[in-house]
């Protein structure tokens, strides 16, 4: 028992650090840019986006380096699916939300196809590899561009407001170096702690992945998500979900195999195809003259998360 609540509580720890360090190293990087006369559009799409991806990033890198590849990929695949099921779910419950015509369009088919992909070079050989890696990065440069060339071209988009604190030139370093230490130690401290409660309880990481640790990592997509329903941007939240986790295929994971080869295991095409099938689900209750996603889609969605969660289970 002592051994269970002392990993509940590294665990516990390891997810405010990784939440922590990720805040506290986009407001040191955002005022640095700012600094240089970086325009506010950039530092949204690059260092905030990459910024709230970083918990995930961390988890993975973590985890592959440690031989633990079942937490790696599990954590981007899990992080995936609670990020549209759950908190879109739970924020379209708050408030409906409008899609914009360019997330539609371009979007969620990109985010379904980059799944796919994910799925298939994972499975031709049970390893997503440097080579593998280097595709994954091909593509997030390509999206990247079409981000930059989409927002303008947008008629729905507008450019949102920074609402980051203001920090001094002395505390812009201080605030970076402080959010990597913090990243990278509460990253390592939550692999552990995750591996340690599925040899406890005999469970697979895999399930610890899927579940714990997704949602540990995707704390900060649910909370901006909900901020911003309750001040009445909800267009921004589906758009920001769906960025995020493109984010977490092409960024997290194909830093991931640059840095070491990550073993896919066959019992994660089951979970790359649950991933496709929200990605559907969502298209499906989006579809309608308001491109809104209603309180009732909302509540299917959170159906579709609990089936899936008590699938994993069992």
């Amino acid at each position: 028992m002592v051994d269970v609540l002392r990993e509940l509580m590294l665990l516990v720890v390891g997810f405010v650090m990784l939440i922590k360090g990720a805040d506290w190293f986009v407001d040191g990087a955002s005022g640095v840019a700012k600094r240089f006369g970086v325009p506010q559009m950039v530092i949204g799409l690059t260092i905030v986006a990459m910024g709230t991806s970083a918990p995930e990033a961390a988890i993975s890198i973590s985890s592959a380096l440690k031989g633990s590849a079942d937490i790696a990929v599990g954590n981007v695949v899990g992080s995936n699916i609670l990020n549209v099921l759950l908190i879109l779910g739970i924020t379209s419950l708050i408030c409906p939300l409008i899609i914009r015509r360019w997330t539609i369009r371009y979007d969620l088919p990109f985010m379904l196809a980059v799944t796919g992909v994910m799925a298939f070079i994972g499975l031709r050989d049970n390893v997503i590899g440097r080579l593998d890696g280097v595709i994954l990065w091909v593509l997030f440069i390509v999206y990247m561009i079409r981000l930059f060339i989409g927002v303008k071209k947008d008629p729905d988009g507008e450019e949102e407001e920074d609402e980051r604190k203001q920090l001094k030139v002395w505390q812009l370093p201080l605030w970076i170096l402080v959010g990597i230490v913090c990243i990278v130690a509460g990253s390592d401290m939550t692999v552990d702690s995750a591996s340690a409660l599925a040899a406890i309880f005999g469970m697979s990481e895999h399930l610890i992945a899927v579940t714990i640790v997704a949602f540990g990592t995707s704390l900060p997509e649910l909370v901006t998500c909900v901020n911003a329903a309750s001040k009445g941007k909800a267009d921004l939240a589906i758009g920001n979900i769906v960025g995020s986790n493109i984010f977490n295929i092409l960024f997290v994971l194909g830093t991931s195999a640059l840095i070491t080869d990550v073993v896919y295991d066959a019992a994660f095409l089951m979970d790359s195809v649950v991933a496709m099938i929200t990605v559907v689900l969502l298209f499906v209750c989006v579809i309608n003259k308001e491109r809104t996603l209603q309180r009732w889609g909302g509540a299917i969605l959170l159906a579709a998360y609990a089936a899936y969660f008590v699938s994993s289970v069992l």
